[in-house]
């Protein structure tokens, strides 16, 4: 049995012990009890006075300011313990991301005609191959950048207020074939096959990444009342491709009552029902079911795409991928249409800007490609080298997904400034620093100080871990947290970190959370403020 093989073995046996501990609502707690550091200057009485709030009376919070340039550290309480880093554990995995490809990397999907051309017919396979593009045009404005809500449609089931992007999910599909009718075909005597051969997806990433994703791998399922109380709400749902079909019972009630959606699908996902209530006039409601066979959707889209294009395919649309029909090359086979991405500087920002757990772990299979590997655990050794150059110091560090969603990742408040510090010194600082969401402007803190003095002037990932406490019916947020920049003077910014680990809501509500994630908000405002008074 070969190394790789041992390794990745072991590594599913841990994953299914503490998938068990995770089921049970038990939160890891850091490994080392350490004494805070003195702050070599005082905190802001409004910093101390949440933390001091009898919510967090059982938690402990977290805080770090440094000056990268000079090195002076101006805050600093438990810089050298480990916290659950939530979705900040996605600074490490897109830095990596960002310079393993490079920020203007650009994905370029082909499609190759397999087989003999006899005039405008293919007698063959046309073949699209995977390249782990993360939005595949699915998301892309017509000036080539990559669009974003507040609170993103992945995180629909999850939060309240999800919303979608205007742009169609099947951009990408549709030029393809369009491009394929351009070169000249208009009948496919054989079958449309996609090619995912670029890395095996690895259920220990959760969401599992796929060489092919359209639309994030889900179906979006708007729902709006109806006009009154007791008629039907309306339902919309995307990217309509067979042979998936939604129907809904859901039914409105009246204003003020409370709207609770469900949806079930069929094992193969392919039916969705959605039951439940809305009120009436309130906003709609989006829910997304997930895609079970991204391959087969994908052939499925591409084939119907080509009749739009008016190109027939001789093969039924609806059906496995025959992947065993794959060539061994390309060698000969013609690229008939490609379509090439946005550069991955946009697609860093979409992941750091709405937290985009599919598109973190995405990197790291992406890593492992660079490598000439399929296993996306090969993506690992690549992360580490970047970080001892970019000099974090990586026992500080404790990854094993690339969005922080993994029971057992750590890091410390020091290390995520390290690897803040190391884009300052870069040619890229800004364009990477703006990709973080920004206080009161866009991102997951849009909706956070919109009119106090910090506005547009914190630049911080934020990261949350939760989940339900049965015991006292409440919620437990293992970590809630933000790293990023303060702009402490006009051009001038400090590394941070503050977050809070162990705390709980007062009952169910995921509105609690919203609320812990306020206080991490407003105390990096406090620190913006009490720094810029200093200068």
């Amino acid at each position: 049995m070969s190394p790789s093989v041992t390794r990745r073995a072991s590594r599913r046996r841990l994953a299914g012990t503490v998938s068990v501990l995770l089921a049970v609502g038990v939160v890891l707690t850091g490994l080392v009890q350490a004494a805070p550091s003195t702050n070599p200057h005082p905190l802001d009485p409004r910093i101390t006075a949440v933390m001091r709030k009898p919510d967090y009376r059982h938690a402990q919070w977290g805080l770090f300011q440094q000056n990268p340039g000079s090195g002076e550290v101006t805050r600093s309480r438990y810089a050298d313990q480990f916290f659950l880093p939530g979705s900040t554990a996605k600074l490490f995995s897109v830095s990596g991301t960002w310079h393993t490809l490079g920020g203007d990397h650009r994905f370029v999907t082909p499609v190759h005609a397999v087989g003999q051309r006899r005039g405008s017919t293919l007698k063959g396979n046309l073949d699209l191959v995977a390249q782990g593009d993360l939005t595949l045009g699915g998301r892309t404005r017509k000036d080539g950048t990559v669009a974003f809500t507040t609170i993103d449609h992945t995180y629909a089931d999850d939060v309240p207020g999800a919303t979608l992007t205007p742009e169609d999910p099947l951009a990408g599909i549709d030029q393809l074939a369009r491009q394929v009718r351009d070169s000249g075909i208009r009948q496919v005597d054989g079958d449309v096959v996609i090619d995912a051969r670029l890395f095996r997806p690895d259920p220990v990433l959760d969401p599992t990444p796929t060489p092919l994703i359209v639309n994030d791998n889900l179906i979006d399922l708007l729902t709006t009342p109806g006009s009154r109380a007791g008629t039907p709400a309306g339902l919309d749902w995307r990217p309509k491709v067979a042979p998936y079909h939604v129907t809904s019972a859901v039914r409105t009630v009246a204003a003020g009552q409370p709207t609770a959606i469900d949806v079930t699908s069929s094992r193969d996902g392919t039916r969705i029902r959605l039951s439940g209530t809305i009120a009436a006039g309130s906003a709609p409601v989006l829910r997304v079911s997930d895609i079970k066979d991204p391959n087969a959707f994908g052939r499925t889209a591409m084939i119907e795409a080509l009749q739009r294009a008016g190109v027939r395919v001789r093969a039924k649309a609806v059906g496995p991928n025959p992947a065993a029909r794959l060539p061994h090359s390309y060698q000969g086979a013609p690229t008939v249409a490609r379509y090439t991405s946005p550069p991955y500087a946009q697609y860093a920002k979409l992941i750091l800007k709405v937290s985009h757990n599919l598109g973190a772990n995405l990197g790291m299979c992406l890593m492992a490609a660079t490598a000439k590997s399929t296993d996306c655990e090969d993506g690992f050794p690549v992360l580490a080298a970047f970080l001892d150059r970019a000099h974090v110091d990586r026992r500080a560090v404790q990854l094993a997904d690339g969005r922080g969603g993994n029971p057992v990742d750590r890091t410390t408040p020091r290390a995520l400034a390290q690897i803040l510090t190391y884009w300052q010194r870069t040619p890229e600082a800004a364009r990477f620093r703006t990709s973080l969401p920004i206080l009161g402007v866009d991102g997951l803190l849009a909706d956070s100080c919109r009119h106090c003095p910090s506005r547009g002037k914190v630049f911080a990932k934020t990261g949350t871990v939760a989940g339900g406490d049965t015991l006292n019916d409440r919620l437990a947020v293992g970590a809630e947290t933000a790293a990023g920049y303060l702009e402490t003077r006009k051009g001038h910014f400090d590394v941070f970190f503050d977050g809070v680990n162990g705390a709980s809501t007062p009952g169910a509500d995921i509105n609690g959370v919203l609320t812990i994630g306020d206080d991490v908000a407003d105390i990096a405002a406090y620190l913006q403020q009490q720094s810029s008074a200093g200068h």
